[in-house]
């Protein structure tokens, strides 16, 4: 572990509120005017025109967490305002992403289709629907195409000659964004406001940075969820039985149950939570979406061993494959064979059509999407945004594909990086204190763009250590430095430590409420022995 500079509480709070130099602390008052958004008022005055005039609309989700809150969010305004609005979620499995034209049976007879979350990339079914005389209405929030899609409005905030001052919002934003404009036009009296404890969840759930006004969103959406009386909410509280949420609550155990239906079976299922107007069914439909994502655990751990076994060292982007991968895990294999190698991985599986698709995941400073979109002659589908992208290709172009993205990475001169950047500096035992962890919550909520404060420290002794959990899986530490003890925990780790080791650690500060008690545990990150 590198030279890290030595943290007191004056220096965190300096280096967190670095953090915030440019936009501050926002407030909902300074939250951008939805038709700063191009094609805004366009998108609001057709829909405004087809309720007026009853014609039949449909909307077009996406099975993550974003489309399926983007969606949710929709369907419960068409709700309030008594307008019916059909939907669909496409499953991953048989209709693929967004707008596809296997969709187009299913949208036969409809006068008007709003995307959400999707559509900037769905060419080919646009033209379907404007040969059908279908008005299509684009709302995404991904990197555009070289080549538009025909539509009556695209509301995404990425186009160039777009006036809305946030890039990086994502698609149930966008959405909030739309009916925000449409309740303004139709002069309804609703609290778009109460739509964003949802909104935080996609927020969270899809990476944005909380940064600007995503922060402030976040933030007021949270104090939303902790307010909740909503059914899915409140049976989520009794899952976790915690009566208070935190963003690491959603980040970390709601969003990854929301995404397992889409991922294992259908995403209908996170819809039926979400919408859930009663305890009973909310409960029903959480326990349905628990048993998908424990199913998640067991099959990504599968994956992720499979393809760790076939990484090629001297490939600076991993390019991995399989036979009969889980296609719904993939993004989640991406990501922990990305972090555990420390390399921008991609990891496809091929299909019964002797096609391959997957997902990948960046690492450092490398722009996925930028070197993947330099190879787009050998994919046949691709999309998504510098951290992350969704591709498909033959098996004959594997080759040319791994070849040429390598080509791509070393034209870049990325510059490696050797050490962990999450770490801040080397914390004293002695500066974990309550005051410390109060501090930190001044900058909450913490996640993308603002990672939870990660330290090191060094010349510690393990004291004790025990394994906890069902199976073992987890370590519990009893640790010294100096005189102080403090208690830590490791989870998911097959590593072995024994009492009387020298060690550096590296971890984040945690609260931890038990009973009606808390106390101060680190959550371990990693573990190196001092061989001095």
């Amino acid at each position: 572990m590198s030279k890290y500079p030595i943290i007191t509480h004056t220096i965190l709070f300096d280096i967190l509120s670095n953090r915030f130099n440019k936009d501050g602390f926002l407030t909902l008052k300074d939250l951008p005017h939805p038709h700063e958004l191009k094609d805004m008022q366009r998108a609001t005055n057709r829909i405004v025109q087809a309720i007026k005039n009853r014609e039949k609309i449909i909307l077009i989700g996406d099975y993550d967490v974003d489309g399926v809150v983007s969606a949710t969010i929709m369907k419960l305004f068409f709700d309030e305002i008594d307008v019916d609005l059909e939907w669909i979620i496409p499953n991953r499995f048989r209709d693929g992403y967004g707008l596809s034209p296997t969709l187009i049976p299913r949208i036969e007879g409809f006068d008007l289709v709003i995307t959400v979350d999707n559509g900037i990339s769905a060419v080919d079914a646009a033209n379907i629907c404007h040969e059908m005389g279908i008005d299509l209405i684009i709302t995404d929030h991904h990197l555009l195409p070289s080549k538009l899609p025909q539509a009556y409005a695209i509301v995404d905030q990425k186009q160039k000659d777009c006036s809305f001052p946030y890039e990086d919002i994502c698609g149930a934003q966008i959405a909030w964004y739309l009916i925000a404009s449409l309740k303004n036009a139709l002069d309804v009296t609703i609290d778009i406001k109460s739509y964003l404890d949802l909104v935080s969840i996609a927020i969270i759930a899809d990476m944005m940075p909380l940064m600007h006004i995503n922060r402030t969103m976040v933030l007021t959406g949270m104090k939303l969820l902790n307010q909740s009386y909503r059914p899915a909410i409140k049976a989520f509280k009794e899952y976790l039985d915690k009566e208070h949420f935190v963003s690491d609550d959603i980040g970390f155990q709601l969003a990854p149950i929301i995404n397992s239906a889409g991922r294992m079976d259908d995403a209908l299922y996170a819809v039926k939570f979400l919408t859930s107007t009663n305890i009973y069914d909310a409960r029903t439909a959480l326990s349905k979406l628990i048993d998908f994502n424990n199913s998640r655990k067991e099959i990504e751990q599968e994956v992720t061993a499979q393809a760790l076994s076939l990484v090629q060292e001297d490939d600076e982007v991993l390019i991995l494959s399989g036979n009969s991968w889980h296609e719904g895990v993939l993004g989640i294999v991406a990501a922990r064979v990305s972090r555990h190698c420390s390399k921008p991985t991609i990891i496809l599986t091929e299909n019964k059509k002797g096609e391959l698709k997957g997902s990948g995941r960046s690492f450092g400073e490398c722009d996925l999407f930028e070197i993947t979109n330099a190879c787009r002659e050998f994919l046949n589908k691709f999309g998504g945004h510098q951290a992350a992208i969704g591709l498909s290709l033959t098996v004959n172009n594997l080759i040319k594909f791994k070849q040429n993205i390598q080509i791509e990475y070393a034209n870049r001169s990325y510059t490696s990086i050797d050490y962990d950047p999450e770490i801040i500096g080397e914390l004293s035992f002695h500066e974990i204190t309550f005051d410390l962890t109060k501090l930190m919550r001044e900058f909450e909520p913490y996640g993308q763009a603002n990672i939870k404060p990660k330290f090191i420290s060094k010349h510690v002794t393990i004291l004790q250590v025990d394994t906890m959990g069902k199976n073992g899986e987890h370590l519990r530490f009893a640790f010294e430095q100096a005189g102080i003890i403090m208690t830590g925990v490791k989870f998911k780790t097959t590593e072995k430590f024994m009492g009387g080791e020298k060690i550096s650690i590296s971890y984040r500060v945690n609260e931890n409420h038990f009973r009606g008690n808390c106390t101060l545990q680190l959550l371990i990150d990693d573990i190196v022995i001092d061989n001095n």
